[in-house]
C-alpha cells in the first residue's frame, strides 16, 4: 500500500487547511485510515481516523469540534478538513492506513505516508 499525504502548508491562527492521503495498492476491506502528527520535541500523537466498511470515525479530544475526517471510497482517499487552526497544532501529519482493531493505537498500523508540514502562525 502506498499513501500520498498532501495539504499540509502555513496558516493563521484561527484559519482552515484540508489535508488528503490517496491509497493505492490493494483493494481495502476493513481497513483504518487516518492520520498522526507530530510536533518538535513531542511524540507522535493519534489526531482522527475512520474505520473504511463502516465510515465509523475517531476524533482526539484536542481537535474535537474542530476538524472532521471523511473518506471517499471511490479512489480510496481519506480527508482531514481541519477548522479553528491553533498554533499547536503545528506539526507534520502522517496519514497512515492497516488492518487495525483499535483506530487510534499508532502501533497497529501498517503503512505510513510520508508526512506533510502544517504551520499555524499566532
Amino acid at each position: 500500500v502506498q499513501l500520498q499525504a498532501s495539504g499540509g502548508g502555513l496558516v493563521q491562527a484561527g484559519g482552515s487547511l484540508r489535508l488528503s492521503c490517496a491509497a493505492s495498492g490493494r483493494t481495502f476491506g476493513d481497513y483504518g485510515m487516518g492520520w498522526f502528527r507530530q510536533a518538535p520535541g513531542k511524540e507522535r500523537e493519534f489526531v482522527a481516523a475512520i474505520r473504511w466498511s463502516s465510515g465509523t470515525s475517531y476524533l482526539a479530544d484536542s481537535i474535537k469540534g474542530r476538524f472532521t475526517i471523511s473518506r471517499d471510497n471511490r479512489k480510496p482517499t481519506v480527508f482531514l478538513e481541519m477548522n479553528s487552526l491553533k498554533p499547536e497544532d503545528t506539526a507534520v501529519y502522517y496519514c497512515v492506513a492497516g488492518s487495525v482493531h483499535s483506530l487510534t493505537i499508532k502501533r497497529e498500523y501498517d503503512y505510513w505516508g510520508q508526512g506533510t508540514q502544517v504551520t499555524v502562525s499566532s
